[in-house]
């Protein structure tokens, strides 16, 4: 009985974690948007990941991450595809969109993948996971064509933005493949660690020689912004799915992560003011269905959602 009651509090725990991790990840577009009304999108991402390195100096500190050329040439790659690659492409979207409508585009995620391991891993689709492939991707349509409205400042979404964000996802399926190689032989947190910090070198580089130097002289909300995207949005969550997965299933720990796009659209509209329109909500349901659905019964191709934002 004492046995049971443990490993009902250890999977307790970890599906706390996860829940807490998909949150987090939620609210990542809304700091994004706060910091950029101060910023350009190319040095908010930077920002972000420079705070997400200091708080994973910690795991950089443990040693050598054991990695052959092989494994190293594999990082280098996924780090260049995933941080400049996906992540500059994302927040130049959010930047021509409102955070409501990037929150429920990032829904379409686990479809992506689900696409992803049908193509390159050679998992086959049943009927209902190509039935919810098609009500995502109507969903994302309505979502994208929908009318809607930032009534707080007027901002508006539009079809560009919407679409550059769904291609960073696109480009984040590359990144998560590449990363299941590594995690193959290395621990999740080295992988993580060494592939943002590289990720990030390549980003500073980008960075300053296309937008030069980011600011400095920016208000203590900018900053604050900043930190909290780094730090919770992006070191924190990772820390805390990888911790998850150690105590519960992805397959049953993946559902969780529809609450990002879910917590990213109350956001933005409660907090920011902006609006949905019914072709929108009615995108919205849709897409959050779809991907519960194939999160629930498809749950081992998200697993390695964490590196996202």
């Amino acid at each position: 009985m004492k046995t049971s009651r443990n490993s009902r509090s250890y999977a307790a725990l970890g599906y706390a974690a996860c829940a807490l991790a998909g949150g987090l990840w939620g609210t990542g577009f809304f700091f994004g948007k706060i910091a950029m009304r101060e910023m350009s999108s190319a040095h908010m991402v930077l920002y972000r990941f420079l705070f997400a390195c200091l708080g994973l100096s910690p795991v950089l500190l443990r040693g050598r991450p054991g990695l052959n050329a092989r494994g190293w040439r594999i990082l280098l790659i996924a780090a260049l595809v995933g941080v400049p690659g996906q992540f500059l492409l994302q927040f130049a979207g959010l930047a021509r969109t409102t955070v409501s409508h990037a929150s429920l585009m990032v829904g379409t995620l686990p479809v992506v993948l689900a696409v992803g391991a049908g193509i390159f891993a050679h998992e086959r689709l049943d009927r209902i996971g190509w039935a919810a492939l098609a009500v995502s991707s109507i969903g994302a349509a309505l979502i994208a064509l929908g009318h809607s409205s930032a009534a707080a400042r007027g901002d508006a979404p539009s079809l560009l933005g919407d679409l550059m964000v769904v291609a960073s996802l696109m480009i984040s399926l590359v990144w998560i493949l590449m990363n299941q190689r590594l995690l193959r032989d290395h621990s999740p947190l080295i992988v993580t660690a060494y592939g943002l910090m590289t990720g990030t070198v390549m980003l500073a580089v980008w960075v300053f020689a296309v937008d030069g130097p980011p600011p400095i002289h920016i208000s203590v909300q900018a900053w604050l912004a900043l930190a909290a995207s780094g730090l919770l949005c992006t070191a924190s969550t990772t820390l805390l799915w990888n911790w998850g997965l150690t105590r519960v299933p992805a397959s049953r720990a993946g559902v969780f992560l529809n609450l990002e796009p879910m917590i990213g659209s109350v956001l933005g509209v409660t907090v920011l003011g902006e609006q949905l329109g019914t072709a929108a909500w009615l995108g919205a349901a849709m897409i959050l269905g779809a991907a519960i659905t194939l999160t629930s019964r498809h749950g081992s191709h998200v697993e390695d959602e964490h590196l996202l934002a």
